[in-house]
């Protein structure tokens, strides 16, 4: 897979989660469900209390993290946080109220739709000091050492180009500024036809590297203190509330309840790491 084709194909995957949160193909997409609850549910899973949900707009959460990296911050009132790979907005909304009126939270994200679903939920929840701009992770369209923290839930593993992402990170931190990422990585090898595809890149699986290659980028981006806070099997059920996964299953024959899927669950760590500039 080459790069452009896979942000290609993440913005345009994306792009229609967002456009058609509110129905349409993405009821479709969890036709045995309920989308909301579903996102609800997968919020439960990867550490987000009912405080937290209900307090952001409906239809910020998409139920597509897979951590919950604002619990890991220690954010302060009146602090600068950017947020990588932001979606709708989610963890953008739920740090909001802890910096406050003297404090800011800016996302980033490549894709249009998203963009405008999370600015629509700006209006939506009256925020005024939350702001989303266009932006490649891996190239932040953002000034040097303005940001006291960095997170990110589950986007830096679609990244081809990882190191880039963290020598981001780290050139908008101010001295002293924190790193705190949820992302998963790979405990073991992934199947060939999952490894090679694209469907599961977007699902956050093939993008997945070996955890110590996954932690040397972060070193060589200049990060020191570096802790893994949290590592956990990731969730099949959280792959079984996957479309993207459902999708490769289906055009494998593959019964997503079997051993075999099980075994993928099993190749997959879901982690939550902080660091400091």
């Amino acid at each position: 897979m080459d790069t452009n084709s896979v942000k290609q194909s993440v913005v345009d995957s994306y792009g229609k989660l967002a456009k058609s949160s509110s129905g349409g193909l993405f009821s479709k997409l969890f036709a045995c469900c309920d989308p909301t609850e579903n996102a609800n549910q997968v919020g439960k899973v990867i550490g987000y209390s009912e405080e937290e949900m209900n307090a952001v707009p409906k239809g910020a959460n998409l139920g597509v993290g897979c951590g919950n990296p604002s619990a890991l911050a220690h954010i302060k009132a009146g602090e600068t946080v950017i947020d990588l790979g932001s979606g709708a907005g989610f963890d953008a909304f739920i740090v909001s109220p802890i910096v406050g009126s003297e404090g800011k939270v800016i996302g980033v994200d490549l894709s249009d739709d998203m963009l405008d679903l999370a600015r629509k939920n700006v209006k939506k929840g009256k925020y005024t000091n939350v702001e989303f701009v266009k932006g490649d992770i891996e190239e932040l369209p953002l000034e040097s050492n303005i940001a006291n923290h960095v997170i990110s839930n589950c986007v830096i593993n679609l990244s081809l180009n990882k190191g880039a992402v963290y020598k981001e990170a780290f050139r908008v931190l101010k001295e002293g500024g924190k790193l705190s990422i949820s992302d998963i990585v790979l405990e073991k090898e992934l199947p060939e036809f999952i490894k090679n595809s694209l469907t599961g890149h977007i699902a956050c699986v093939s993008g997945a590297e070996p955890l110590e290659e996954y932690l040397q980028y972060v070193k060589d981006a200049g990060f020191k203190d570096i802790k893994i806070e949290t590592k956990t099997e990731f969730p099949l059920e959280l792959m079984l509330a996957d479309p993207q996964i459902l999708k490769i299953a289906k055009e494998l024959n593959y019964n997503m309840d079997s051993e075999e899927a099980k075994n993928i669950a099993a190749s997959v760590a879901s982690i939550s790491l902080s660091a400091i500039k």
